[in-house]
């Protein structure tokens, strides 16, 4: 999996959340090692009632007493970690998606095209789908009320609602002359947590796990056991890459599936003595012997780290990709006022071996607020079962570090003005089918880089940007007159390369654009399956699966 050059964009709604019922009302005196500071609690309490008091009557300008509540609730967490979080009423349903998987809506992914909000790719078999809407359709009306200009955040709040409740969108489809209406009944949408599962070689299953939300342990159970009743299962690669988490019981679940009973999974510490807890398998295992390989990225976190790392700790499989995110927080929700909660931090968290990965230490932050990471020479050396040396403070190091690569800034130009998306409309409008096993062609690349002839698109490479900073500072230093010559040469030359760049791009071009295609027709399932063709690390996981002595000697099982 290739990613933007200098862009990583890390977007952990979820933290690790043991449940999500609140914890018991005297927890207070559970506390370890408390100073008596209530004092000072009551004290500051009563000084910012009267200030919000006074602020709210007599400052000159009219104030939003709720917007300002927030404003300051949210700096005052933010002072500690990013996970901690006020979730006020109106933000409650999208939490509860965020730790179920399930919302009332029309079930369809959305995203802003210059005024107005577009369908991006709907769920298969939920009720934008259903109803005939397609990736590229703009939303104009949402019940009779224009939605120009609206956020996604505001479309999103409409568009979802109570099962059973009806919605009426007027949209404006490519190739369509003139806009039509669609009507229909919302549903309970339930995104899955297994999106997919194959066998991509002869007795080696593929399965993506792309959240811990309730139940997932069961889903993924059910599909192993679905894939065991077509062929006898060789090898399981378990793809947990920018899986940002979710439920810590789900995890311990999921790593119950492989190990046996009674293996302590992970421990938690916190203030609060109940939270010292450890956690072990209970269940019989689904298979402890089939030989497992465990994908992840940078942006696997929290529940995908223990999984993981357990995994790994315990020698029960391989772990291949690039070093995790590096997440050892737990977080619980606190019923507040209003219907509101408090997502909060609670604990630590340690996996097998006994080490934490959490990567920044919030709690000692810089002189300038900015937090550190735990440097190397901080870092402990654990033993997995088997005797091979992990560290603690630096998320999952896989046993197989490969390089994802990146694509190049024209990748990102083309993705940034959505001419991959786009030309997929266009494509998806001029066939009425493809095969399940597309792949797009030399013949197909041809027409799309005919089709970006008349397209806008810019982009700066960094060889680019060296050369002007090279120019202002020759500038400042008056050598540039001396230079100018070779400059424009260096910059012609640099544009000739340029003009190179989608040919160079071809193989990631092809790439982006099988997937976007295969979505279209396949939907979600589509779009992994196609990906599965380019993927370095699935390919990386079936030759060590089918390379026996190779799995071996990594876990130390020699």
């Amino acid at each position: 999996m290739k990613k933007i050059s200098k862009i990583l964009i890390l977007a952990f709604s979820l933290a690790i959340i043991p449940t999500i019922a609140t914890a018991q009302n005297n927890a207070s005196s559970d506390v370890k090692n408390s100073g008596d500071n209530y004092f000072e609690i009551a004290k500051n309490l009563d000084i910012f009632t009267t200030l919000y008091k006074e602020l709210n009557t007599f400052y000159v300008d009219e104030t939003n007493p709720g917007d300002l509540m927030k404003k300051g609730i949210d700096e005052m967490l933010k002072s500690l970690d990013p996970f901690t979080n006020y979730i006020p009423e109106s933000e409650i349903e999208d939490f509860r998606f965020q730790t179920t998987g399930q919302y009332g809506g029309i079930g369809a992914m959305i995203t802003k095209t210059e005024d107005y909000v577009v369908i991006s790719e709907p769920y298969e078999n939920f009720p934008a789908q259903k109803a005939g809407l397609m990736a590229g359709d703009k939303i104009l009306e949402i019940n009779g009320v224009s939605a120009k200009g609206k956020t996604t955040e505001e479309v999103s709040k409409v568009l979802k609602g109570q099962p059973n409740t009806s919605v009426t969108i007027l949209i404006e489809r490519p190739h369509v002359a003139k806009p039509f209406e669609v009507s229909f009944d919302r549903e309970q949408v339930s995104v899955a947590s297994v999106p997919y599962s194959e066998y991509i070689q002869e007795g080696i299953a593929y399965i993506r796990l792309s959240s811990f939300t309730k139940d997932c342990s069961n889903d993924l159970k059910n599909a192993i056991i679905e894939l065991k009743k077509e062929q006898d299962l060789k090898g399981l690669i378990l793809d947990l890459r920018s899986n940002p988490g979710g439920l810590l019981n789900e995890s311990v679940d999921i790593v119950n599936l492989f190990v046996e009973k009674g293996q302590e999974i992970v421990s938690t510490k916190g203030k609060i003595k109940s939270w010292d807890k450890s956690y072990v398998a209970n269940n019989t295992p689904l298979d402890t012997k089939v030989p497992l390989v465990v994908l992840i990225n940078s942006s696997s976190a929290s529940a995908s780290e223990i999984v993981s790392g357990s995994i790994q700790d315990l020698d029960r499989g391989i772990v291949i990709g690039q070093r995790s995110y590096g997440k050892g927080l737990v977080q619980q929700t606190r019923q507040l006022s209003y219907n509101s909660q408090l997502k909060l931090t609670v604990a630590k968290y340690y996996i097998a071996s006994g080490r934490c990965i959490q990567t920044l230490d919030y709690s000692h932050r810089n002189e300038d607020g900015s937090v550190g990471k735990v440097p190397d020479s901080l870092m402990t050396s654990f033993k997995t079962k088997n005797g091979r040396e992990v560290k603690d403070g630096g998320g999952i190091l896989p046993d197989i570090v490969t390089d994802p690569g990146k694509y190049g800034m024209i990748i990102a130009s083309l993705l940034t003005e959505r001419l991959f998306f786009d030309y997929a409309t266009d494509f998806r409008f001029a066939h009425d089918s493809i095969s399940n096993s597309f792949i797009f062609s030399d013949a197909d690349f041809l027409n799309f880089t005919t089709y970006l002839t008349d397209k806008k698109y810019t982009y700066k490479t960094e060889t680019e940007t060296a050369l002007e900073e090279l120019k202002k500072e020759a500038e400042e230093e008056e050598y540039f007159s001396a230079l100018s010559k070779e400059y424009d040469v260096l910059v012609a030359k640099m544009q000739e390369n340029k003009d190179d760049d989608l040919q160079k791009s071809k193989d990631d071009i092809k790439e982006i654009l099988t997937g976007e295609i295969m979505s279209r027709y396949y939907y979600q399932k589509g779009r992994i399956k196609s990906g599965l063709n380019f993927d370095i690390e699935v390919k990386k996981a079936i030759e060590i699966l089918q390379d026996k002595e190779t799995y071996a000697r990594i876990l130390g099982n020699e």
